[in-house]
């Protein structure tokens, strides 16, 4: 390696350790269920996974992975636009659209190249953005990505998205872009008030719901959730939390998709998912919509859950959706408290800047479908005994 750029990593990573942000990669031995071993470590309670509902363990889901290799093989072979597109893709992408009630929908790798395909695509130069200030890295590269004007606009402020919009006026198309479920509070964003202020100024909304989708409105998202899922340009789910594979896609007009076909770089110039994470897909989407049990079990769990939290002290701040942040604001905490809960056998990451503010640290704790209320009991016992050791309660 080049001298100059080792000793600046060195210098970079060394900095990172002192502030209390550096974060070493967690290993799973096991499947991302609700109990794991984790760095070696066995019968670990994990509150750490986006697998909300389970599905990425269900049987249905791993035998339709498994049929798909024998029959199609490892891989798609090519980018999608050549002869990367299987018969598989093409019925996932329609069984999306049905289940999102929407025209059409495309699949990208993830939910973070979907919207670094659809932003610039969708806007050019004489065009505005306007995006809510804790909208999820993926969008704030997204809308780097393109050569629009930018506004940032308060978190869930319609003063402030207002104001944003009376001052881009001049230009030729507005998109307001707000995630639906925001991934580090876990709080949801007034949709029905957002829609009403893009009809008011002539503005188009697209809605980021990787954390709404097989959580609100019946699985669908939370556009469905307000009942203004036909008043949203652009939705944007992911196939890798709730439905439990890997994937991220935009729903919307046919007009919408075709154009993203011939222009969306990461659709043109990315390999297509293996027919095993299509096919898993469709079996995810099958069971979230004919066995409802799923979602209802994960808001019983969800409301158990941060019942237990705030009978013991702590606080989840905002949170209205299964995402549970423990609040504990300074970063040497939230990492002493992550490190405690795992020698306790509870599996719960800190989060610090640059995720979050600096000073607004947090655990980010996620109930599952799976966990059962043994497993929250024996968690919350965990979080008792190092929250007093820390005197965080």
């Amino acid at each position: 390696m080049n001298p100059n750029l080792g000793r600046w990593l060195d210098s970079q990573i060394a900095t990172l350790k002192e502030q209390n942000l550096y974060k070493p990669v967690v290993v799973m031995d096991t499947p991302s269920g609700p109990r794991i071993t984790v760095n070696g470590k066995a019968d670990i309670i994990n509150l750490s996974s986006n697998n909300y509902l389970g599905l990425a363990n269900h049987p249905k889901v791993k035998q339709a992975a498994i049929e798909a290799v024998e029959r199609w093989g490892a891989g798609a072979g090519a980018v999608r636009p050549i002869i990367g597109t299987m018969r598989v893709h093409v019925e996932l992408e329609q069984r999306l659209a049905a289940f999102k009630h929407v025209e059409a929908t495309l699949v990208f790798q993830s939910g973070f190249t979907a919207n670094a395909g659809v932003i610039p695509t969708i806007t050019d130069g004489d065009d505005a953005i306007i995006t809510d200030e804790l909208n999820h890295a993926s969008i704030i590269d997204g809308v780097r990505l393109s050569k629009a004007a930018r506004k940032i606009y308060k978190h869930c402020d319609m003063a402030s998205l207002e104001q944003a919009l009376r001052e881009t006026s001049g230009a030729k198309k507005r998109l307001i872009i707000t995630d639906g479920v925001f991934s580090m509070d876990g709080d949801i964003a007034p949709l029905p008030d957002i829609v009403a202020l893009a009809d008011r100024y002539d503005a188009a909304i697209m809605v980021d719901d990787a954390h709404g989708s097989g959580v609100l409105g019946g699985g669908r998202g939370t556009a469905f959730h307000f009942g203004v899922h036909d008043r949203i340009d652009v939705q944007l789910g992911t196939l890798s939390k709730a439905v439990g594979v890997m994937g991220g896609y935009i729903a919307g007009s046919a007009s919408l998709i075709d154009w993203l076909t011939q222009r969306a770089r990461p659709f043109l110039f990315s390999t297509g998912h293996p027919p095993s994470t299509a096919a898993a897909t469709i079996a995810a989407i099958d069971l979230m919509e004919n066995d409802r049990s799923l979602t209802e079990r994960l808001w019983e769990n969800a409301r158990y859950w941060k019942a237990g939290l705030q009978r013991l002290g702590f606080d989840p701040g905002i949170s209205e959706t299964p995402i549970t942040p423990v609040m504990v604001g300074d970063e040497g905490q939230a990492q002493a408290l992550q490190r405690g809960l795992f020698d306790e056998g509870v599996l719960a990451l800190a989060i610090v800047f640059p995720t979050v503010a600096r000073g607004k640290a947090r655990i980010r704790t996620m109930p599952s479908a799976m966990h059962s209320r043994a497993d929250f009991d024996d968690a919350l016992a965990a979080f008792e005994k190092v929250g007093r050791q820390l005197r965080l309660i």
